[in-house]
């Protein structure tokens, strides 16, 4: 689809919700406040009476143009900005009429006025509709500009998980296909088994990366990491895993474990003579989940080299949850005895 015509269908904000309702609503009667300040010299029972008659009509008028335009809004997002525009102030014209004339049968029906058609319902609808006018226009304006800020910046953020998840390439997979390569002869069915893994992984890799994948879908592709990982490293890599009170339908970012799973084998197994266990703990503390990651830190005068290993992995998953999450997700590091702990706290989203 051009780029035009996907910005002329999703102009206009959701009419639907509860926001948009309540949004509406406060403004009919701030409009209300401001007729009846301006009709009345003090504040009387008069006053109060106007007020009351005001605010229910322009409370009313905000509701069932709510509704009007719902009901409207799958032929309003098929039409260009121009024409949506005016369909929309049209449709709230002629239900501030028809509410303007229900409101003058109304208070006939209550006797509260003689004449069902009196000299004055000429007047008052006009005032209706230019007050209508008014405010559709100026609330209209409001409301698309809005929308699309809204839109824009999730459009950016968007790009921004896109491109964050896009930097994370790997370095196992060197290792992988070597060790696939020398399994392919003496070992046919496991090379096939790696094969299969590391298609899981980059088809994570290459995933949309604004979704979140169930925690178990995460688990088990840290799992086949892993698994090609222990290829390489044999017994000098060993796993443990922690799990207590974890949600089923917990989700997570994609490719978040398995990034420090990499650090944790690059930085503390690999300059390990006699490697170390890594281990996993995930558990659940009112509304969030905690996840921390522990592997041994290097042997003393083989750690140079790996210190100076880049940040990339860490500092990438920090903005990725930071975008995903805001600042309700935080990660943290640090090293305790002969143990260096990577520590993540993600809210706890359930599949919707």
């Amino acid at each position: 689809m051009p780029k035009d015509q996907a910005s002329n269908r999703h102009f206009l904000p959701e009419f639907g919700t509860l926001r948009m309702a309540v949004g509406l609503a406060l403004l009919a009667e701030l409009i209300a406040i401001v007729i009846t300040i301006g009709r009345n010299d003090a504040v009387s029972e008069q006053a109060w009476q106007d007020f009351n008659l005001l605010s229910g009509f322009a409370i009313g008028i905000a509701l069932a143009s709510v509704v009007v335009l719902k009901l409207a809004s799958p032929l309003l997002r098929r039409l260009s900005v121009a024409v949506g525009s005016a369909v929309v102030v049209l449709l709230i014209l002629v239900v501030a009429v028809i509410s303007a004339d229900g409101l003058i049968f109304a208070l006939h029906d209550m006797g509260l006025i003689p004449e069902r058609w009196p000299e004055w319902r000429p007047s008052f609808l006009f005032r209706t509709l230019i007050i209508a006018l008014i405010v559709s226009v100026l609330g209209l304006r409001y409301l698309v500009m809005q929308h699309r800020a809204e839109s824009e910046q999730k459009s950016q953020q968007d790009a921004r998980m896109q491109a964050l998840q896009s930097r994370i390439r790997p370095h196992f997979l060197f290792n992988s296909l070597n060790s696939v390569a020398a399994l392919a002869r003496s070992d046919p069915s496991k090379a096939e088994a790696v094969l299969h893994d590391l298609a899981d992984l980059f088809r994570v890799l290459l995933a949309d990366a604004r979704k979140l994948v169930p925690i178990a879908a995460e688990r088990e592709i840290s799992r086949q990491y892993l698994e090609v990982e222990k290829l390489r490293l044999g017994n000098r890599l060993r796993i443990k895993w922690n799990l207590n009170n974890v949600p089923r339908n917990f989700q997570i970012p994609a490719l978040t474990l398995q990034p420090l799973l990499e650090n944790a084998i690059y930085h503390g197994i690999e300059p390990r003579f006699g490697g170390g266990t890594i281990t996993i703990a995930m558990w659940g503390e009112g509304d969030m989940l905690n996840i921390m990651i522990s592997n041994p830190l290097p042997d003393a005068g083989r750690s140079a080299s790996h210190a100076r290993g880049n940040k990339i992995a860490m500092g990438n998953i920090r903005e990725r949850l930071e975008t995903q999450f805001g600042d309700r997700a935080t990660l943290q590091s640090f090293a305790e005895g002969d143990q260096y702990h990577v520590k993540v706290k993600i809210p706890i989203t359930a599949e919707t």
